[in-house]
């Protein structure tokens, strides 16, 4: 039996290791790039954590944490598709080996996004990754213009 629950700035150190753990399986970066990485998210998501900007969802099996994901509650314009300010962007996304094909991943995406809802916003942005984008895509998400400039 597995239970999705909401993160405490006491799991920091797990979600650091999650996310980097992702970037690695996408072979997006170095090593030594991901712990430069690293270093910089843990102090960034603790404090979100805290201050409720960062909400991250586990999923635990038997007392381990087998899946996570993170929604970011940003600052952001108002906009057409929702008058209010603010936008939530998921990030994050994890499901370790051993738990993969088991539909871990959508059940977290299905919270973050019942969340969303919840809260009232309109519009949920993410980057997907090969592996996730089938995910997000089922669920309903959409491929956008966003453009980006790597400086």
């Amino acid at each position: 039996m597995s239970t999705i629950r909401q993160a405490t700035v006491e799991d920091t150190k797990l979600i650091t290791e999650h996310r980097h753990a992702m970037f690695t399986a996408n072979e997006f970066a170095t090593e030594e790039r991901l712990n430069t990485m690293d270093a910089n998210f843990e102090p960034w998501v603790r404090d979100r954590l805290a201050d409720g900007r960062y909400v991250g969802l586990l999923l635990e099996e038997e007392g381990e944490v087998m899946a996570s994901g993170g929604i970011f509650f940003g600052d952001f314009p108002p906009h057409y598709l929702h008058t209010e300010a603010g936008r939530p962007y998921l990030l994050n996304f994890y499901t370790a080996d051993k738990a993969r094909g088991k539909g871990y991943a959508k059940r977290i995406l299905e919270a973050a996004t019942d969340l969303c809802r919840e809260l009232g916003y309109k519009v949920i942005t993410l980057h997907a990754s090969p592996f996730g984008k089938p995910i997000y895509e089922k669920a309903g998400f959409n491929q956008t213009n966003e453009m980006m400039l790597k400086l």
